[in-house]
C-alpha cells in the first residue's frame, strides 16, 4: 500500500500526439496511490503543460485532504472545440492504455459529459469494471449525473464554515465570479441559507444589485454560464469593465471561473474579507499572499472544490455504498463531501489563527500522516 507523496515533480507526463489522428496535449500523473490516479480533462486553445501539471498537483492535494487513497492526474487538450467528435475519438484511442491501467480521466473546463462518453467508448473503457476491485452495479452516467451540483455544494459549505469561523451572525453580501454549474449551485446554496447575492460575473460582464434574484438569473443562463443580458430583471445593472466583480461591495467572493482570476495585478481591488476558490487554480500564489497580508481569509480550491473529483473518486475506489437507493446514495455523497470540506476548512482556519504564513502545507502534512 502506497501513500500520497510530495514529489518535486510529477510521477510522469505523457505527451499526446494522437493515435490514428492528431491531438496535441498532455496527461500529467502527479502521484499514484495503490496504482491509481484520476483527474479531469481540460480543453482550451491556450492550455499548457505547466497548467496541466499544476492541476494534477491540485488533484493530489484534494484527495490527500479528503482522505482518499488515489493519486492526482489531469489531461489537457489544445483545441478551440471544433470537430469535437474527431478530437475525442483520437484522444480516446491515445489514452486507452492509461485508462485501462488505472488512470481515470473525467471532465473539466471545455469538456462535456457527452465528450467523455465518446472517449470512453473509443477506448473501450468502462469504469464499472476494474481489475482487483468489485464491479460497480450501476453505470457511470446513472451514478455521476445526479451529482452535478456536488462541487457547488462543497464550495458553499466551505463558505458558510468560514463565515461562521469569523463569528459572523448576519447575512453576508456575496459576489460569485463565474456562473457555470458551480457558480449557479453556490449562489443557490448561499441564498437558501439567508445570504444575499449582490454580484455575479459571466464572460460578458458583471451584473449587480442590492439583492440579485438568483432563480430568475438561472432561468436566463445557458449551459455555458452566459446570462442573457437582454432579459435581466428590473433594477439589475451591468458593467463590462475588466474584473468589475472586484468592485462590488461584498463580504464574500466566490471564484468559480477561469484560472488566476485573482492575481497580482487586480488583488488590490479586492473588497471582500473572505475569498473561497470554487475553481481550480483560481488565484495566483502572489494574490494569496497579499490577501493574507491584508488580513483577509482565502479558502483554497483544494479544500472547497472537492465535490466533483471526490464523488468520482469515491466510485473509482468503491467506497460508495452502491446498495442504497438513488436518492439515498446522492445524499450520502453530498454529506460525505460536506463533512470533509467542513473539517478541512475549520482546521485550516485554526492553523492560520495560530501562526503566520500559509497554513495549507501544515494541514497537508497532517492529512498525509492520517493516510499512512
Amino acid at each position: 500500500m502506497t501513500a500520497p507523496h510530495d514529489p518535486q515533480g510529477p510521477a510522469f507526463t505523457v505527451h499526446l500526439g494522437g493515435s490514428g489522428g492528431t491531438v496535441k496535449g498532455w496527461v500529467v500523473v502527479d502521484s499514484l496511490v495503490d496504482g491509481l490516479a484520476m483527474g479531469g480533462t481540460r480543453m482550451t486553445p491556450g492550455v499548457t503543460e505547466e497548467e496541466v501539471a499544476g492541476l494534477a498537483r491540485d488533484m493530489t492535494e484534494k484527495f490527500t485532504l479528503a482522505g482518499l487513497r488515489i493519486g492526482g492526474a489531469k489531461a489537457g487538450i489544445v483545441s478551440d472545440g471544433s470537430d469535437r467528435e474527431r478530437t475525442f475519438r483520437t484522444f480516446g484511442r491515445t489514452v486507452k492504455p492509461l485508462l485501462h491501467g488505472g488512470i481515470h480521466l473525467g471532465i473539466d473546463m471545455g469538456v462535456t459529459p457527452a465528450d467523455r462518453a465518446v472517449f470512453f467508448e473509443e477506448a473501450g473503457y468502462d469504469p464499472r469494471y476494474r481489475l482487483g476491485a468489485p464491479d460497480m452495479p450501476i453505470d457511470w452516467r446513472t451514478y455521476y449525473e445526479p451529482l452535478i451540483d456536488c462541487t457547488g455544494h462543497g464550495v458553499g459549505v466551505a463558505a458558510v464554515t468560514a463565515l461562521e469561523g469569523g463569528h459572523r451572525t448576519g447575512p453576508a453580501r456575496v459576489v460569485v465570479q463565474g456562473f457555470g454549474a458551480v457558480g449557479r449551485a453556490v449562489a443557490r446554496f448561499l441564498e437558501d441559507r439567508g445570504h444575499v447575492v449582490v454580484g455575479i460575473a459571466d464572460v460578458q460582464g458583471t451584473v449587480s444589485a442590492d439583492r440579485l434574484p438568483v432563480a430568475d438569473l438561472v432561468e436566463i443562463t445557458d449551459e455555458f454560464g452566459r446570462i442573457d443580458h437582454s432579459r435581466l430583471p428590473q433594477g439589475v445593472t451591468v458593467s463590462t469593465a475588466p474584473d468589475a466583480w472586484l468592485d462590488v461591495d461584498a463580504d464574500l467572493l466566490v471564484l468559480a471561473a477561469q484560472k488566476y482570476a485573482l492575481n497580482d495585478e487586480n488583488v488590490h481591488r479586492l473588497r471582500a474579507a473572505l475569498v473561497v476558490e470554487g475553481a481550480n487554480l483560481a488565484s495566483t500564489a502572489e494574490a494569496k499572499e497579499k490577501v493574507a497580508a491584508a488580513g483577509g481569509v482565502l479558502v483554497p480550491g483544494v479544500i472547497a472544490n472537492i465535490g466533483g473529483a471526490g464523488s468520482a473518486a469515491l466510485a473509482v475506489t468503491r467506497i460508495v455504498p452502491f446498495e442504497l437507493s438513488d436518492a439515498a446514495r446522492k445524499d450520502w455523497v453530498f454529506d460525505w463531501v460536506a463533512e470533509r470540506v467542513r473539517r478541512n476548512t475549520r482546521d485550516l482556519l485554526d492553523i492560520a489563527a495560530s501562526r503566520a504564513g500559509n497554513p495549507l502545507p501544515e494541514l497537508l502534512d497532517a492529512r498525509r500522516k492520517e493516510l499512512r
